[in-house]
């Protein structure tokens, strides 16, 4: 069954703990979205609430997914270029999918769902994301039309002596 999408969404304590979940579940499972195992709800939750408080703020935006159950099964944070010269795409943050639905294409429908806002997005262009070196996420991310145009060698720290790159991504909208 698909996940269902939804941009925006009202910030109510049940997707507030979702999202926790999801991110600590995520990151527990060796996903690469801040942080490396084993962490914690309450190491993770300082870093929700910046999303929401650029949410907040108009700066960014939230799309979430729902499996058949209701519960939050994927995400992705979009956040608005403040820079007058850079308004014309945004990045892509905090991109997850829960552990317990890989391998069922729900990373592409969420990246399908992101693109479909973006394109709603007045004067957006483009999507910027970096991600993670040495785990194959450029080559997902090149399958769902993203293109490297960047990458700056052992920029992420994952463990002393296990440095990985920092890989810029970018999907034209036009």
């Amino acid at each position: 069954m698909a996940l269902t999408f939804t941009l925006d969404p009202a910030v109510t304590p049940d997707l507030r703990d979702g999202i926790l979940d999801l991110w600590t579940d995520v990151s527990n499972a060796g996903g690469a979205v801040g942080f490396v195992p084993p962490v914690h709800r309450e190491a993770v939750r300082p870093e929700l609430v910046k999303h929401f408080a650029a949410m907040a703020e108009g700066r960014a935006r939230l799309l979430v997914g729902h499996d058949e159950e209701g519960a939050v099964a994927a995400t992705a944070f979009f956040h608005f270029n403040t820079h007058r010269l850079m308004t014309h795409w945004v990045w892509l943050y905090t991109v997850m999918v829960h552990p317990r639905h890989q391998g069922k294409g729900y990373g592409r429908d969420l990246l399908a769902a992101a693109e479909g806002a973006a394109r709603g997005f007045d004067g957006v262009e483009a999507i910027r994301l970096t991600c993670r070196g040495g785990l194959g996420l450029e080559r997902f991310y090149g399958s769902c039309g993203y293109k490297e145009v960047g990458r700056v060698p052992a920029a992420i720290r994952v463990a002393p002596g296990d440095d990985r790159d920092d890989v810029i991504m970018l999907l034209p909208l036009s």
